[in-house]
């Protein structure tokens, strides 16, 4: 028995993944901790992991492997991974940014192996990216992306059937690329003030319109005309990250998924396929951007993919 744990800057989901390869056991989840020391988190998720196993009648000694797939970015310390995640670590961008912590880093993957024998962390859309490539929308396409649009924006890239990673996991933060300069309420947990992030994530979108992102696009659809004309330069935004993406790297297909995207996706995907037709016909032609295959369960079965990688 294995644990597949799911670490996003609103909640953490925990479940287990028998070594036959059945369907995934149970599922406990909870917001994600932000208050207290900086392992917090990684006792969270020992915590969590204990949970599930009692739901289920396993001994906690039972685990010995565990995949977790959570958001970014990591740094290394010691060649163990800690999260410096905006939405997570309130140091990184000051008391401005409103989380109640002062933490740089979130220790994870030190403390969960004193307890485990072995512990995998990889970026979640880079895991999604796996769950998808297997499981899901992304299945026989070796030039992709998934991408998240979610409490914040994430993306996982595969280029010539290589899963891009990049020095220490953070390959695909196109999230915190800078598309302007001139909004102050566009403050990313990062610190960067005007990135993909802080424009259209959905705790910004909160922040800058002082609505839900479900309010928001709710409206919209339903026609009200300030609604149409903010979902329209959201999508501007990132459409334009697609586009960019598609551009760079030649892809083929991306799947899209996350909660500000899947709950709205009939409403999106048109305006996002919008900002790809037409342009620079010769890389653009034909490609795809498609809900997320696994939808709103690709984050359960990112950290499973993780596993499967290693069987």
């Amino acid at each position: 028995m294995r644990a597949c744990v799911d670490i996003g800057g609103t909640k953490i989901a925990v479940s287990l993944s028998p070594n036959d390869g059945s369907p995934l056991l149970g599922r406990v989840s909870e917001p994600t901790a932000k208050s207290g020391t900086n392992d917090a988190v990684a006792q969270q998720v020992i915590r969590l992991i204990g949970e599930v196993c009692a739901a289920q009648s396993v001994e906690p000694a039972a685990i010995e492997r565990v995949g977790i797939s959570s958001t970014g970015p990591f740094v290394m310390k010691d060649g163990a991974v800690e999260l410096a995640t905006p939405n997570i670590c309130g140091g990184i961008a000051g008391p401005a940014r409103g989380l109640p912590n002062d933490w740089m880093t979130a220790t994870l993957q030190e403390p969960l192996s004193r307890r485990f024998r072995h512990v995998r962390v990889e970026n979640d859309a880079v895991a999604a990216l796996e769950a998808e490539r297997r499981w899901g929308a992304l299945q026989g396409v070796d030039d992709c992306a998934y991408v998240t649009w979610s409490t914040g924006v994430g993306v996982g890239l595969c280029v010539d059937g290589r899963v891009l990673r990049g020095k220490n996991g953070n390959a695909g933060h196109a999230g915190h690329s800078f598309v302007s300069d001139d909004d102050s309420k566009a403050l990313c947990g990062c610190g960067n003030v005007g990135d993909v992030e802080a424009l259209v994530a959905g705790n910004a979108v909160a922040r800058r319109f002082s609505q839900s992102a479900a309010e928001l696009f709710e409206a919209a659809g339903k026609g009200d005309a300030k609604a149409v004309e903010i979902a329209d330069a959201l999508c501007r935004v990132m459409g334009r990250l697609l586009y960019n993406l598609i551009v760079t790297l030649d892809l083929q297909r991306i799947s899209v998924g996350g909660s500000v995207f899947l709950h709205n996706h009939e409403f999106l995907l048109p305006r996002l396929q919008a900002h790809i037709d037409g342009k620079l016909a010769p890389l653009t032609r034909g490609v795809e951007i498609v809900p997320a295959g696994l939808g709103a369960k690709v984050g359960d079965y990112a950290a499973m993919a993780l596993l499967k990688l290693e069987d």
